[in-house]
């Protein structure tokens, strides 16, 4: 039988949860804790454009303008490369973000918490094989995190499959070619209940794409999101998205198929080219989804100390939530 958890009893597992969970990201990836910033240069070119149409919070200092992160893809680039991490190691660091634009919901909020990691990798490790590598790493944290706390709290009561599933978006389509790309990740993932899709960016054969991706972090053909059905919310959460990074080559590419080419005159960009920075893995881990999946909560709100609109108050009040 469920337990119906105190707030008090709520915050205290939360801080059980990352503790344990960051101890395994840690140990399996070869990664270590940073500071990292929140907000970042307009002109610098490390602004995360998502999808491309959000509309970060900025300010003004004197004559240069800043904006609050998205997230940090492209600064844990810079870092790595700053502090000159060995091969194979990494960083990852408490990214706090706000998005003002987020369609707020059971599971989106306009300020987001998550894990942003990152990685150096050689020229070599630049195939699906060290993708899906990587990915198994973060899957068994996240399952040995459920693990360990179920022996801690026998209540709780999530059980993940030992394996996870790999499909393309492409191979996803084929298979259900009369339905959007949100359909297909429902059923794939209530069928398999742990899936990472692969392929996340450029067109399908149906001249759709699968979701959008900024162009200038991620490398299309070897990224992906990480999928996960949660039973108490019947329906597939994204618990990660992540990828190999662009090289010079990709970069250009997808600039051009983005019509951003406009953007390869940065001084990230740049970087690339010039390859001054380190060939690089990396992404985002939700830390609010993943404590709702774990914890077995209904809504964002019982994880996450933000601010809500008034309508979505009386939303939660009336669900009972707040």
């Amino acid at each position: 039988m469920k337990k119906e958890l105190t707030y008090l009893e709520t915050i205290t597992m939360i801080s059980e949860v990352k503790k344990c969970f960051e101890s395994q990201i840690e140990k399996r990836l070869g990664l270590t804790k940073v500071g990292s910033p929140l907000f970042v240069k307009t002109s610098s070119g490390l602004q995360d454009g998502l999808t491309g149409v959000e509309k970060a919070v900025g300010f003004t200092k004197g004559e240069e303008e800043f904006e609050i992160v998205h997230s940090l893809a492209k600064w844990k680039r810079e870092a790595l490369g700053k502090y000159v991490f060995p091969m194979h190691t990494g960083l990852y660091t408490d990214m706090k973000a706000i998005r003002k634009d987020e369609e707020v919901d059971d599971i989106h909020s306009l300020y987001v918490e998550q894990w942003d990691w990152e990685k150096v990798i050689s020229k070599e490790d630049r195939t699906i094989s060290y993708l899906k590598e990587t990915v198994r790493s973060i899957y068994k944290a996240l399952r040995q995190t459920t693990i360990l706390m179920k022996q801690k709290y026998p209540f709780l009561s999530l059980d993940l499959p030992k394996t996870i599933t790999f499909i393309t978006s492409q191979e996803l389509e084929d298979l259900y070619p009369d339905i959007s790309a949100k359909e297909r990740e429902e059923i794939i993932t209530k069928e398999k209940k742990a899936v990472f899709i692969i392929g996340i960016g450029d067109k399908l054969k149906s001249g759709k794409v699968h979701d959008l991706r900024s162009p200038d972090y991620d490398d299309w053909s070897l990224d992906g999101d990480l999928l996960v059905y949660d039973k108490h919310l019947d329906k597939a959460v994204e618990i990660s998205s992540m990828g190999i990074r662009v090289d010079e080559k990709s970069l250009k590419t997808q600039l051009e198929k983005s019509d951003k080419l406009d953007r390869i005159t940065l001084p990230y960009h740049q970087k690339i080219l010039q390859k001054e920075l380190p060939y690089t893995i990396g992404g985002g881990i939700g830390q609010s989804r993943v404590l709702m999946l774990i914890l077995g909560k209904t809504h964002i709100a019982e994880v996450q100390a933000s601010s809500w609109e008034e309508k979505t108050l009386r939303e939660l009040r009336d669900l009972k939530v707040l």
